[in-house]
Order: C-alpha cells, then sequence, then structure tokens
C-alpha cells in the first residue's frame, strides 16, 4: 500500500538551508518576524517559552521538536516577562556562530538547535495547508539524532552534504509528522491517518490514484456507510473526499508535467478517461492548460 506521508513529502521536495545553535541566559525575550519558509528546531537544554502569533504561549523543554511548516510570527522568551528584542529570521538564517540570547557571558539556562529548509515543489500552500500550523513532539530520540545530523552536515559542509541534507529534511517532516497522527491533530491529513477507519481510505486512495474512486467505494472501505463516511472524512481531513482525490491528482500530474511525459500519459495516470477530460479539468483549476503549464514548470499557481 502507498504511504500518504511518504506522497506529501515527495511533492514538497523539501530542502535542507541550514541550521545552527541557539543559547540564552537569564531574562530575555526574541520576536521573530513572519519568515514564510519551513524552520525546526529542538531543544537540547534547558526550557523555554513559545508563542506562536494567534496562539497561546506554550513551553518547551529538552528533547521537544518544533516544526513549523510555514513559520509565522512568534516569540521565545525565558519565563520571566521582559519587552522583545526584534529579530528578521532571513538575517539570522545562515550564520555558522552560536546565536546567544539575554547575557551574552556566563554558561547558558537553554540551549537549542534550529534551522530552516525550503520546499521545492511547484506550489506547496495546497500540501502544506493538509499540516498543522505548528507540529510540537516531545521527547523523540529519533528527532533529536536526524537534527544533529542536519547541523553536522550543514556547519562541516562535508562533500555530498546538499545531498545529504534534502534526505535529512524528508526524514524529518515524515518523523514528525508520524508522531502528530493522532485525534488531537487539527483537521487535515495527519488527523485523518489518526483515524483507524478514513486510514484505510486513504490509503487506498494512495495505492492507486488512477482507479475510478468514488464515495461509496471509499466509505465500504473505511466500513462506513456513505453520508457517515462523508460527513466523517469531511470533518477530519478538512475537505470532502472528492475534492481531495482531485487535489492529489493535481498535484501528481503537475509532478508528472514537469518531467516531460505526454498529456496523453498523464491523463490515464491521473484517472481521466482521456486527454481532454484532463486539460479541462486541469485548466478548470490552474486557468491554462498542460501543455502551457509544462513549458512554465516553477511557477506558482
Amino acid at each position: 500500500m502507498s504511504d500518504p506521508l511518504s506522497e506529501v513529502v515527495k511533492f514538497l521536495q523539501p530542502q535542507a538551508l541550514l541550521a545552527n545553535l541557539i543559547s540564552g541566559r537569564g531574562n530575555w525575550a526574541i520576536r521573530y518576524s513572519e519568515f514564510g519558509l519551513p524552520s525546526f528546531c529542538i531543544m537540547l537544554e534547558g526550557s523555554c517559552l513559545l508563542a506562536i502569533e494567534g496562539q497561546e504561549p506554550t513551553t518547551i523543554t529538552a528533547g521537544d521538536f518544533i516544526l513549523l511548516p510555514t513559520t509565522p510570527s512568534f516569540t521565545i522568551s525565558s519565563f520571566t516577562q521582559t519587552t522583545p528584542v526584534c529579530f528578521d529570521p532571513n538575517t539570522v538564517a545562515g550564520r555558522k556562530e552560536e546565536l546567544r540570547y539575554g547575557e551574552q557571558e556566563g554558561p547558558a539556562d537553554m540551549r537549542s538547535l534550529g534551522g530552516s529548509f525550503q520546499f521545492n515543489c511547484t506550489n506547496p500552500d495546497l500540501l502544506v495547508s493538509m499540516l498543522p500550523r505548528v507540529i510540537h513532539v516531545r521527547g523523540s530520540e529519533r528527532l533529536s539524532q536526524l537534527v544533529q545530523l542536519v547541523a553536522d552536515e550543514s556547519i562541516y559542509e562535508h562533500p555530498g552534504s546538499e545531498y545529504i541534507l534534502s534526505r535529512l529534511a524528508e526524514m524529518l517532516l515524515i518523523e514528525s509528522m508520524r508522531s502528530t497522527t493522532t485525534g488531537t491533530a487539527p483537521p487535515g491529513l495527519l488527523r485523518g491517518l489518526g483515524d483507524e477507519r478514513l486510514a484505510q481510505a486513504l490509503k487506498a486512495f494512495h495505492n492507486d490514484i488512477a482507479y475510478p474512486w468514488t464515495i461509496i467505494k471509499l466509505a465500504k472501505i473505511a466500513a462506513l456507510s456513505r453520508s457517515a463516511f462523508f460527513e466523517r472524512f469531511s470533518k477530519t481531513i478538512g475537505i470532502t473526499p472528492m475534492d481531495y482525490i482531485v487535489n492529489w491528482r493535481m498535484e501528481l500530474a503537475k509532478e508528472l508535467l514537469q518531467k516531460d511525459k505526454a498529456i496523453s500519459e498523464i491523463a490515464v495516470l491521473v484517472g481521466y478517461g482521456s486527454s481532454s477530460a484532463f486539460s479541462v479539468a486541469f485548466k478548470k483549476r490552474f486557468g491554462q492548460s498542460p501543455s502551457r503549464f509544462a513549458d512554465e514548470p516553477r511557477k506558482d499557481y
């Protein structure tokens, strides 16, 4: 059976950019403006407060892993209230030396390893919208090991580092998403995979995207009535089953168009009975024909 998490990561095409050591001492607060790119952080020692814009502050402690798929503005601070110092994440990204918050001298109260990467797909917005705004995993030794490898490759720039970093970025995404497939996740793919019945339908679809799926067929796999499946899927994933199917077929079509595959072949691979039917559906979604899209493969839609 195909793995939906692997497909998300395959389509996003993450590429690791950097990782650097961050520490803090005394009373401090740092306000970062919106970054846009996905970023991650793992706490190595101590603890601090993280306040994502629009959400309640949360305590992160040693062993915690944070992934922000779009990195909105946020504040990170010690536990004593103080006026935040504003940082531009673009000026921090890429630095090799340790970044110190608060008192510059003396042993750190908090140490973390943070970094960012970019998604190299044509339009990541649809896929990112299926992920939680914040992924917070507590005490994962595997994630800690992966982030340390990212740091080593970023700092020392070994031969082949670019390739290794892209693979490590994929592993970070999958490992963090594995830990978030629960009923407590917000509506989206991860929450759906945490639902035993919906997960069966999702895996069946991803195993054969070209199959002529209907709500009735998917509901049968999930052992639910048509109406119960539709309601449960829409509430859990955040979109209707057929919208989900169309979204994934179009994402696969875009990937195949970038690989110079014939439109007639792509139509079959993504579940359309003819090239004309596929072209109509593609143009309706993206505003232009598949052939024109193929000529401008890096433009956002």
